[in-house]
């Protein structure tokens, strides 16, 4: 069985060595790029099941790279950054980023994150039980091809806020904390800023318009969803 393969993109030798040393011993396939250019070759010649891509790198930084490859592909990448600005993550969030660590940072949690994504992504993929369509009112979701409509209008989701108003479709009328939309849609017991999923869910209301109203915050508690009949 050929061994999944995870890219590896940062500048600093001793970064790139402690993580390969660490996931690399459960068996993922690791491969290593010091700069933009060699990052965006690699993607073009290998499938990867996730990247970590640092934000800082020699000729074309983390952020072009990611905005490059979201073109053609949704494949999961952690964005690993020396700065942890609320604004830094918003754009990372933005430009499709699945997730964020900020150096210095736990190798046992970044395996954590990773086994975690990997797993979210195969069972997405393998799932024959998903639906092929769901329509709320003006709100589609083509689960196929993962497209969004908004009144007949497509919309740009990023990775995150796709699977959070899934996981809302797949569960309406719950209230569900901060801490268990994490661990439900990020897939790992998170220690953090759990800010992060308020973050997302301002992007996700933002991207659905009128039908923001769906997403209700129960204050003190979390949020669940509330929507017109399934069609």
């Amino acid at each position: 069985m050929e061994k999944e393969k995870i890219l590896i993109v940062d500048d600093e030798d001793r970064i790139r060595e402690m993580i390969k040393e660490y996931i690399s011993a459960e068996g993922y396939e690791i491969h290593e790029a010091a700069d933009g250019v060699e990052a965006l070759n690699l993607f073009k010649k290998y499938t990867y099941s996730l990247i970590v891509l640092d934000i800082m790198l020699p000729q074309i930084d983390g952020w072009s790279v990611c905005r490059e490859i979201r073109k053609t592909s949704l494949i999961p990448i952690i964005m690993l950054t020396a700065r942890g600005e609320e604004y830094d993550k918003l754009f990372g969030f933005e430009l499709g980023v699945d997730d964020y660590m900020v150096k210095p940072f736990s190798p046992k949690e970044l395996l954590a994150r990773i086994k975690a994504i990997i797993r979210r992504s195969t069972l997405r993929k393998n799932d024959p039980s998903q639906e092929d369509r769901i329509t709320l009112e003006g709100l589609d979701i083509e689960f196929n091809s993962r497209n969004v409509y908004v009144d007949g209008k497509q919309m740009a989701l990023t990775p995150k806020e796709y699977e959070l108003l899934v996981f809302f479709l797949q569960n309406p009328n719950q209230v569900f904390s901060r801490g268990q939309l994490l661990n439900a849609v990020w897939g790992y017991e998170f220690t953090g800023d759990d800010r992060t999923v308020d973050t997302h869910i301002k992007m996700l209301r933002e991207s659905l318009g009128q039908y923001r109203k769906w997403i209700v915050t129960i204050w003190g508690v979390g949020y669940k969803f509330e929507a017109g009949g399934k069609r």
